[in-house]
């Protein structure tokens, strides 16, 4: 596959792609004798996994140490599994504050509901609002 159709595919820029392979989060994907990437379908599975580890917020370095401990071979799973397990934690505090945001929001979302059909703020809807 071309990088364009990579790119299509993943729902990244060819040049967010690029910047995977120079920053070591990508294997380094194979030429055409044009000098033009092509994709087999291992570069597409490492495709798929990093972009998914980077939308759930893995920052660059570990997806950078992730790929050397997968290209160290089996003895790495451990390591590879403590990596996993600190983006899920990171990724559960994360969920804690939006959680907290949107009951937050939903708490203000009421009280001006309730406002319009009435058409003030009850005194304690404006402490609340402090």
């Amino acid at each position: 596959m071309t990088i364009k159709e990579v790119s299509e595919k993943f729902g990244i820029t060819q040049d967010t792609l690029r910047y995977y392979e120079k920053a070591g989060i990508l294997p380094r994907v194979a030429r055409k004798p044009g000098g033009a990437r092509d994709y087999h379908p291992e570069d597409l599975d490492w495709v798929e996994h990093m972009v998914c580890l980077r939308r759930a917020g893995m920052p660059v370095e570990s997806l950078v140490e992730y790929l050397q401990l997968c290209q160290k071979g089996d003895g790495t799973f451990p390591e590879r599994l403590l990596l996993l397990k600190d983006q899920r934690k990171n990724l559960l505090r994360q969920q804690e504050k939006l959680q907290d945001a949107l009951n937050r929001l939903d708490f203000k979302i009421s009280r001006y509901q309730t406002a319009v059909e009435t058409g003030s703020l009850s005194w304690e809807d404006t402490e609340a609002e402090l």
